[in-house]
């Protein structure tokens, strides 16, 4: 590991926010990710770790603790147990969209959908990245990491992750405390050997977005060129010269909401139904077992409903900025707040409550930020 001079957090975040920490740290490899880390637990500071920098919101003054940056790359193939699958091992330092860019020029399918995502692949699982039906709970097999606790490593299987939707036991949300304070090492995929053919797509979402009206077997290339071209439509797509690309990409959450609530929305929001857990069973002790099983409760359905529906009709349309701010809605994507010039993170936090407020005066719901916030308060 090496510490080097800190740098403004502007310079390294998406948001183009944030001062220089106190001090700043540089792992470049696993081992000395594993002793940056020791060595600021043992010291009881304040930290925080830093990977593509696209998933932060960070205030205006000096962090006072210790940024450690993961500089972390690698991909290696480990074999598969199952036959037409095929498993990576990833450091988590490595470029989540260099990683599906692996994926497609080798014919392995599962993550082409989540092309150009910015950020690396160590944060992916924390909250559970996804776009147009692909999450990575779908490939993942199991994430190596270190405990801030004990400062132990382990590899923990992704069924322990609590993986839902954009939030994991690792994440910390607004407001709270992960359930698990730990850091990625490295993170293992499954994924599907379909070649250059590709294969049939079947999620509604995806299907939507590439405009299929066949279940023709779909090249994993013109996936990733598709979803990069909408992608880059949206302002989603990094580009130094256009002032859209400066954001944490979506700042709100779409909402998980019952059935009940979304039904209180105008019919032309788009939502999307959240699958029930169809396996859950219900158990009865043989000893107390009379001979009458009881009628399963109802089944209580959620519903995802479109945080960028509720913005834009709450009146907040796209390239929207409050008086004399530097501060704004994306023009091209309404769930996108960008720094359209040195705005400050208050500037910026300023915009998200307003934003915050009108929906939630208008339908009654309140969004909540999906980057983590440091240093920050909506």
């Amino acid at each position: 590991m090496t510490q080097v001079t800190p740098i403004p957090l502007a310079e390294l975040t998406t948001l183009r926010t944030g001062a220089a920490p106190e001090r700043m740290i540089e792992a470049r490899t696993t081992d000395e990710l594993i002793d940056a880390l020791r060595e600021v637990w043992a010291g009881m500071e304040e930290w925080f770790v830093l990977g593509g920098g696209s998933n932060l919101f960070v205030g205006d003054e000096p962090f006072d603790g210790t940024v450690v940056r993961i500089l972390t790359k690698g991909i290696e193939r480990l074999p598969s147990p199952h036959e037409g699958r095929a498993r990576l091992k990833v450091q988590a330092g490595q470029d989540w969209d260099d990683l599906v860019a692996y994926t497609v020029e080798h014919g392995l399918a599962g993550i082409e959908a989540m092309s150009g995502i910015p950020g690396t692949v160590g944060a992916a699982p924390v909250q559970n990245v996804g776009a147009y039906g692909q999450e990575i709970q779908q490939t993942l097999v199991e994430v190596e990491l270190i405990d801030e606790s004990t400062g132990d490593v382990s590899v923990v299987p992704a069924s322990e992750l609590a993986l839902g939707f954009r939030t994991s036991v690792l994440k910390h949300h607004y407001g709270g405390a992960p359930d698990r304070r730990a850091v990625i090492l490295s993170v293992t995929l499954d994924l599907a050997e379909v070649g250059q053919e590709g294969r049939a797509i079947g999620g509604e979402q995806l299907r939507r977005a590439l405009g299929l009206t066949d279940d023709a077997p779909v090249p994993l290339a013109r996936v990733r060129e598709q979803i990069l071209a909408i992608r880059a439509a949206k302002g989603m797509l990094l580009d130094a010269d256009d002032p859209d690309t400066r954001s944490a990409g979506s700042f709100f959450q779409n909402l998980i909401v019952p059935e009940t609530v979304a039904a209180q929305l105008p019919p032309e929001c788009p939502r999307w139904p959240v699958e029930p857990d169809l396996d859950a069973a219900t158990v009865i002790p043989l000893e107390v077992f009379d001979g009458y099983v009881p009628a399963a409760p109802p089944v209580r359905r959620d519903v995802k409903v479109s945080a960028a529906w509720l913005i834009e009709n709450a009146g907040i349309t796209k390239g929207f900025r409050l008086p004399r701010s530097r501060a704004g809605i994306s023009t091209k994507h309404a769930l996108a707040l960008t720094n359209r010039g040195q705005a400050t993170a208050a500037e910026l936090a300023e915009l998200a409550r307003y934003i915050q407020v009108r929906v939630h005066a208008e339908f009654g719901l309140l969004l909540q930020p999906e980057p983590v916030l440091v240093g920050v308060e909506l």
